[in-house]
This record gives structure tokens, C-alpha cells and sequence, in this order.
């Protein structure tokens, strides 16, 4: 099947896999509003759609306080059990509707404790939020797994809190580790601490690397660090001339470290310039181990079924080629091997097949 004639119904019930997507860069806009009235929180608008539009716009302006302002809003509805319940359980049930078969979301749970819920609180609330939303999807013929990765915020001093819950926790859902926020001027390396511990407890992570920073990001995340994944690492690309790679984008791509690639976010951070010219394509070709990512669905616009459109209609990409990716994001998920394989082979080859 050639790129063109992928319709955008066809793309939406391909069976997806999202392995990097923030749960408060994707909350509903109605909800924002709902529960900004119920906390008493004031919003730039409380009309859904002008706010869905303001969140687009100051995402894009290229102004970083503009940016960071939009997860102002939206935490300041996440600090409560009602707001925690709702929007985990809405996160579920919004990528059910995508067709999404298996989704990891992260957060930081340091975030959303300004209402007085204790950081353990925040992830028993966020869990059982999750798991009512899976249980609706699944009622509703349309089921997925949603798994968690809690993120320690780097420019603060609570990373290794975030660290011991993934250890808590990771018989309750959660499957791995992340830091998040401001990567130029925090580098990875800042809380080895954490990364040893979750070494010794078997607890896998991913890192931000390779985004706002360069190519000394992404070393440190994978050699110093340990991280098994990429988020983002679009820079990669400083290590290929003509082509060729270099020593760590030879490291990256023989090994089969994963790249967690979101287009549309790569776009509004300044990352990439198109995605008819973004990373994702050219590294795909040479065959690292590229997966297509949502980021941060309300502050990008976005859905998988959009990034993979846009894919299609401004990068030439094929079903095949989306099989790719999807595949890929699977075979790198933090869960058992057997259940990625399952899901590999029970839903997403079939899923393909029947598009093909």
C-alpha cells in the first residue's frame, strides 16, 4: 500500500503502541475547565475549544514562559484525588479511542501534591485511575494496557524520592523511571544515585536526553547513567555525516537502544525544522530503533493517529513503515518479554495485516 492511499480512518484502527506521553501534557480541555471551576483555579478562557486553541498556540509561539504556562494550568487541576481519578481514568480511555493497544504515560508525582496528597497517594490515586479507564475500554470491545513511568524532575532535589517509588511500586503497575524538565544545565549524570539504585532493584528507565542538548546528553544518559531508552534523542543526527555513523550513533542504532521520537513536540521545542525533514525518517532507514511518541497530546494538538497522518501525508511513510515503529515500540516496552510478544503477535501483526 503506498502512503497516499492510508486514509486517516484506515491509520486510526491500526492498533498503536506509545511508549512516551506525559499524563499532564494530555488532559481533556473540558475537563481543564471543569475542575479549574471546582478548585477555584483561573484559565486563560473556560471555553474547551479556545482553550484547546490557546494550549496550541502558546505551545508554538516559541516562547518558553508561554509554554511552560500550559502545564501550569493543567496541574493546577491534578492536585486533588478527584482530579487524579479523572484524568488517569480519562488518559486511558482517550488513547482506547486512538486505537492504541499498549500505552506507558509518565509524570512526576512531586507535581501534583500542592493540595496535600502524599507523593505515594498521588500514585495509588493515578493507578486506580488508570485501571477503571482499562476496565471501561475493555467493556467497550476496545481494550488497551495502560503501565506507568514515574519521573523525577531534574532541576530539583527529589529525584531519588521519584526513584524509591518506582521501587515501591513496580508490582502495582508501574514499570519504570524517567526525569523530566529542563535537560540544558541538569545532565543526567546529576542524580547517578538514583539511576544505581534503580539499577540494583532491576527497575528499568528511559532518560530525556538528546533534545535541548546535544550529543554530550546522550552519551551520559546511556554510558554513564545506564539508561536503556531514549527520550527524544533527536540530535543523534549531530553523529551521522553523510550517512555515517559515528561511535555513538553506532553504539545507539547496533545495540538497538531505543529513541522515544515525537515529531509534532520536536517541532514546537525547536528540535526539528518539518516533519517532512524530522530525524525519525532518515534514522528509521538506516535502521536504528526509532518509535513515534505523542509527547504531550493537549499542548501538541496531537493523537497517534495524527503523528502517523502527518508521517504519511509529509514524509512518504507506509503502513509497513508504521508497522515498524509500533513494533518496535513493543519490543522495547518495559513490560515481561512474553507480554510484549503476545501483544506483538496476538494483536498488532494481525491489526496490520487485515490494513495491508
Amino acid at each position: 500500500m503506498t502512503a497516499t492511499r492510508v486514509d486517516t480512518a484506515t491509520l486510526r484502527r491500526l492498533p498503536k503502541a506509545v511508549l512516551h506521553d506525559h499524563l499532564d501534557g494530555g488532559l481533556r480541555p473540558a475537563t481543564v475547565v471543569e475542575l479549574a471551576a471546582a478548585v477555584g483555579h483561573t484559565l486563560p478562557t473556560t471555553d474547551p475549544d479556545e482553550l484547546a486553541a490557546w494550549y496550541f498556540e502558546a505551545a508554538n509561539s516559541g516562547d518558553l514562559v508561554r509554554y511552560i504556562a500550559t502545564f501550569e494550568h493543567t496541574l493546577a487541576v491534578m492536585q486533588t484525588r478527584e482530579g487524579l481519578l479523572r484524568t488517569a481514568e480519562e488518559y486511558v480511555l482517550d488513547l482506547a479511542a486512538d486505537g492504541v493497544v499498549y500505552g506507558e504515560v509518565r509524570y512526576a508525582p512531586e507535581l501534583n501534591t500542592n493540595g496535600g496528597l502524599a507523593l505515594a497517594e498521588v500514585v495509588e490515586t493515578v493507578q486506580e485511575g488508570l485501571a477503571a479507564g482499562m476496565a471501561k475500554a475493555a467493556a467497550a470491545g476496545t481494550p488497551v494496557r495502560v503501565v506507568t513511568l514515574l519521573c523525577g524532575m531534574r532541576m530539583f532535589d527529589r529525584v531519588r524520592e521519584a526513584a524509591d517509588l518506582a521501587v515501591a511500586f513496580r508490582d502495582a503497575g508501574v514499570v519504570g523511571f524517567d526525569i523530566a524538565g529542563a535537560e540544558d544545565g541538569f545532565p543526567p549524570a546529576d542524580h547517578l544515585d538514583a539511576f544505581e539504585h534503580l539499577r540494583r532493584e532491576n527497575v528499568p528507565f528511559t532518560i530525556h536526553a538528546g533534545e535541548a542538548h546535544g550529543l554530550p546528553s546522550i552519551h551520559q544518559a546511556l554510558q554513564v547513567c545506564g539508561a536503556q531508552r531514549i527520550g527524544h534523542g533527536v540530535r543523534i543526527t549531530d553523529d551521522i555525516v553523510d550517512g555515517k555513523l559515528g561511535r555513538l550513533a553506532g553504539w545507539v542504532r547496533d545495540r538497538r537502544i531505543t529513541l522515544e521520537m515525537c515529531p509534532t513536540s520536536n517541532l514546537q521545542t525547536g528540535a526539528a525544522t518539518s516533519i517532512a525533514e524530522h530525524p525519525i525518517t532518515a534514522l528509521k532507514d538506516l535502521g536504528f530503533r526509532v518509535t513515534l511518541n505523542t509527547d504531550n497530546r493537549l499542548v501538541s494538538g496531537t493523537t497517534m493517529t495524527r503523528e502517523m497522518s502527518l508521517l504519511v501525508e509529509e514524509a512518504g511513510w507506509t503502513v509497513e513503515d508504521l508497522r515498524t515503529v509500533t513494533v518496535n515500540a513493543l519490543k522495547s516496552a518495559f513490560i515481561p518479554f512474553d507480554e510484549r510478544q503476545a501483544l506483538i503477535q496476538d494483536v498488532v501483526l494481525p491489526g496490520y495485516a487485515a490494513a495491508l
